[in-house]
């Protein structure tokens, strides 16, 4: 495989500042390899190779500098990018060409990072698999026949086949961390308004955060630093600057550490070899100098449950402008049809099995007589939930658990069973209801040879501290090269 396609992202950005390589070689390097296998991956749903191209000629030409300058990157087709077909993986925004770019968009091309096109993910991020794009699934680079994750499958599997050295995703419920976790690569949920969510095609608005997806934690930190920070067109957004995540990722020391195992997150459903992992990597922590304790969190119990009547509920109000009447697809538009008539034809042809589903289950929430008793309740126990987290950050400085309780699974495996598949983002969804920071990081092969994942969860704005832990442990285990004993595609 050709050396450019390996390198990590640093060094990558090192060798084309330093004239070694060219950004345009780098560049193409890359479009060759998705050229090469992505017909058997499909990690993308559009590739824009003039516009890589013409951003790397500008980092030749010396116009763009940046500590990731020229190296390109897969962005998740969640993310609007002006000129480029942006889906969200849904039949409904089927060749809709966005005019502006989302926030992150901006500052990674201001930064000289090199955009090869658009990632698959399930239709507006709604799943653990990838399974429910409009598009087709994508695949597991591991294992063709398995799941590379979800929502955001399509970033993590290019970065894992080497289609790119970094990505980007979003995270509602587990789609950044989840996908990384079973592909063996690094994933990164920043602290909620972290990072701008103008331009992210909404599903959950209290929940979506953008993140990073990468091969080692530095790249993540990196790229983590670029997307993040104010924005004034995100009412959410945090006036704060970035949390020192470069600094704690170059310098990754957890000796006097305070690490709490949630004791919420073993036992029954979890993969003996994802379990065997994630002690392994506890055992490792304790070696480097952290102190270990067993931190319940009693509420996390019922986080599943109050996560799949909020993100719903906030999915059936977003999704109410996708009308036929604006942009995006139409049908039923002949004869003489109200325009009731039109909307309900264009939303049955337009929207999947599972986005329906869900619209079906927050209208349900939020109707007259079963507000309180649903959504309000789920929103009590998000409070009791951040409640845990607050007394658990009181003792400890993080909290870890395996990322998802099992590996990969086959593709198909889940698709007709919802419950099944909604488990696989048992152990993410906590931090995304209390707006906590959470990073995957490998930690190991399972039994079955397939990637496990360790999560690491920091209190609100206190990014630093996941990625501090995670370079230790990617230090230690070695993880940064887990890759290499990934069957050659």
């Amino acid at each position: 495989m050709n050396a450019l396609l390996t390198a990590t992202a640093t060094e990558l950005a090192a060798r084309i500042a330093s004239r070694e390589v060219s950004a345009v070689e780098v560049a193409q390097a890359h479009l060759d390899r998705i050229a090469e296998v992505d017909e058997k991956v499909h990690a993308f749903l559009h590739v824009d190779t003039d516009g890589a191209l013409a951003q790397a000629r500008r980092v030749d030409a010396g116009e763009i500098t940046g500590p990731l300058a020229g190296v390109p990157l897969a962005l998740k087709d969640v993310i609007v990018t002006k000129g480029v077909p942006t889906t969200a993986g849904s039949r409904i925004l089927e060749g809709w060409i966005p005019p502006y770019d989302a926030t992150i968009v901006e500052r990674m091309r201001a930064a000289g990072i090199v955009v090869l096109g658009k990632t698959n993910m399930d239709e507006f991020a709604m799943g653990s698999s990838t399974e429910h794009s409009a598009y087709g699934p994508s695949r597991n680079p591991w294992d063709l026949t398995r799941t590379p994750g979800g929502s955001g499958g399509g970033s993590s599997a290019a970065v894992a086949s080497y289609q790119a050295p970094i990505g980007i995703g979003t995270d509602t419920g587990g789609s950044i961390r989840q996908p990384a976790a079973v592909t063996g690569t690094v994933g990164a949920k920043p602290t909620y308004g972290g990072v701008s969510r103008y331009g992210l095609i909404a599903f959950s608005s209290s929940l979506d955060q953008a993140g990073p997806c990468a091969r080692t934690v530095l790249d993540a930190a990196l790229l983590h630093e670029i997307i993040g920070g104010h924005d004034p067109r995100d009412s959410t957004s945090i006036d704060a600057g970035v949390p020192p995540v470069v600094e704690a990722a170059r310098h990754a020391d957890v000796s006097g550490m305070r690490v709490g195992v949630v004791t919420q997150f073993k036992g029954d459903g979890y993969q003996p070899g994802v379990l065997a992992r994630f002690d392994e990597a506890v055992a490792v922590l304790e070696k480097l100098g952290a102190t270990v304790e067993e931190v319940s969190c009693p509420h996390f119990d019922y986080a599943l449950p109050a996560y799949y009547l909020i993100a719903p509920s906030e999915a059936s109000s977003n999704l109410a402008r996708y009308d036929a009447m604006r942009y995006g697809l139409r049908v039923g538009d002949d004869g003489d049809v109200s325009a009731e008539e039109v909307m309900a034809a264009t939303r049955d042809a337009g929207f999947g099995a599972e986005v329906k589903r869900r619209i079906i289950l927050g209208t349900y929430a939020l109707s007259a007589g079963y507000y309180d008793a649903y959504y309000g309740q789920a929103q009590k126990v998000r409070t009791l939930i951040s409640r845990d987290f607050a007394a658990a950050f009181e003792r400890v400085d993080v909290l870890v658990s395996p990322t998802t309780p099992t590996t990969a699974f086959t593709l198909g495996e889940r698709v007709d069973d919802p419950m099944a598949m909604y488990l696989a983002d048992l152990c993410t969804i906590p931090s995304n209801l209390y707006g906590g920071p959470a990073l995957s990081v490998p930690c190991g092969l399972s039994d079955d040879g397939l990637p496990v994942g360790l999560q690491v969860m920091a209190p609100v704005q206190a990014d630093e501290r996941m990625y501090r832990v995670a370079a230790a442990m990617e230090a230690a285990l070695g993880s940064d090269r887990l890759l290499e004993k990934a069957p050659a595609l």
